[in-house]
């Protein structure tokens, strides 16, 4: 038993170490926000609510069957229930009744049939609306993720810059000792090491924050062991701007959710317009219904044969028993101006609905123009930086070799390192705001996010 439960204890242990070492890609990071984001949940309640309005609109068409019954004591005067006689004085009778009825609309202006076409409609708006907030989640995932990538390869050069001033400070200290370099470059050297060094301090604290914002968004409260997969992402290849912004503005048309849930809205609106309209026309039930009685009251009856004889319990409820059946019609001539006043309303609902759905288009329209422009904008600069980086390395090489020989002092020497450091920090920054605004637009062309 001990060596079972030790055996039990090492493999939980093993899980749980392995949970706690797991390292997001952003794919999973994707998959498990939308998955369990408590917004999604309740939009899913939502549709689940939809669903059971369809049942609801389904069934009103249906006919009704509903069975009741009564039982009662009466003292003193009374009417008997199978015959209709009183019954007076101190005499107690015992009455038992019940009947089955049925109803159905025969016919109400078509609204019935279509309130079940609008819950068909309304459960497919909300499935719309859940699947538009799962791209927005989407997005901001991949926002944070790319926001750790890019704070972690930030931290990763300050690290190595630093690692280079160490080896430069170590090797003035030993040209100040020989009285080769005056001590005012050692000084120098040291204060651009501190920097660089404060520098570390505060890419590793964006990072941190950054590895909290998306545990916060993937709702997981563990954010010592959470962190993102150790990858190093490039630039990734795309033809997306092979397409003009007209041709992924119209393919955003046809698929982008948001979209998709605002046409929906007019849809509901016209939809609501009719079952309006509908309450003008007359409104026509069927009815059926079927009773039994028993009193306990009830004279003696004919038996056919020239006697007489008194009913039992099972007797009169297959002798007083008894079938009504028939429609009932009803008119609508004035209602206190109620129908058209609703009519009126359903109508400036639907034209404010199609107004937001245009509103919506040029919205979108906006966006795109934008996010196109912002790649192009992104990819000028990112290149640019890169160019700048490289001059500002050549730059570096030339001043190291006079500093090295002593043919350039350390103030200026450090010159060239900072605007080294400058140059590499707006490469980062450049490469992941030009990686997320093309995966941006490559989202609105339909193409999933991902950083293959």
């Amino acid at each position: 038993m001990k060596v079972k439960i030790t055996g039990l204890l090492l493999i939980f242990s093993v899980v749980v170490g392995m949970a706690q070492q797991k390292k997001w890609t952003l794919e999973e990071c994707v998959f498990y926000a939308v998955e369990n984001n408590l917004t999604v949940e309740q939009f899913e309640l939502d549709l689940e609510n939809a669903n059971i309005d369809q049942s609801d609109a389904l069934g009103n068409m249906l006919p009704t069957l509903n069975a009741s019954s009564s039982a009662s004591k009466n003292v003193g005067f009374t009417i008997v229930s199978t015959s209709n006689q009183p019954v007076a004085g101190n005499q107690s009778t015992v009455s038992v009744g019940g009947n089955i009825s049925s109803n159905i609309t025969l016919y109400n202006g078509l609204r019935n049939f279509k309130q079940l076409q609008r819950a068909k409609l309304n459960a497919i708006s909300n499935q719309y609306r859940l699947d538009n907030l799962k791209d927005d989640i989407k997005l901001s995932v991949a926002n944070n993720y790319l926001q750790i990538l890019s704070n972690k390869e930030a931290l990763a050069v300050s690290r190595a810059q630093y690692a280079i001033t160490e080896q430069d400070l170590k090797r003035t200290k030993e040209l100040v000792e020989a009285g080769v370099v005056p001590k005012g470059d050692l000084l120098d050297l040291e204060a651009t090491a501190a920097g660089q060094e404060q520098q570390m301090v505060n890419n590793e604290s964006l990072v941190l924050i950054s590895r909290i914002n998306l545990a916060q968004l993937l709702q997981i409260t563990d954010y010592d062991n959470f962190n993102i997969a150790d990858e190093s992402f490039e630039i990734p290849p795309s033809d997306i701007l092979n397409n003009s912004a007209k041709t992924i503005f119209a393919k955003a048309l046809e698929f982008r959710n948001d979209i998709k849930f605002s046409k929906s809205t007019v849809d509901l609106a016209e939809k609501d317009l009719e079952i309006a309209k509908g309450a003008y026309a007359p409104t026509l039930n069927g009815f059926f219904q079927y009773g039994a009685r028993y009193s306990d009251a009830t004279q003696p009856l004919p038996d056919g044969k020239g006697g007489v004889f008194t009913p039992g319990f099972i007797d009169q409820l297959w002798i007083f028993d008894g079938i009504s059946y028939g429609a009932q019609l009803n008119v609508p001539i004035f209602n206190g101006w109620s129908t058209r006043n609703s009519v009126q309303r359903s109508r400036i609902n639907l034209e404010k609905s199609k107004l937001q759905f245009e509103q919506d288009k040029l919205d979108l329209e906006t966006t795109v123009n934008q996010r196109y422009v912002d790649v192009t904008t992104f990819a000028k600069a990112y290149y640019a930086a890169e160019k700048t980086l490289e001059a500002r390395r050549l730059a570096y090489d030339y001043a190291k070799e006079r500093f090295d020989v002593g043919l350039m002092n350390s103030f200026i020497f450090s010159q060239a390192q900072s605007r080294v450091d400058n140059a590499e920090a707006d490469v980062i920054r450049t490469k992941y705001d030009y990686i997320f605004r093309l995966k941006i637009l490559e989202f609105y062309f339909g193409i999933p996010i991902s950083l293959d």
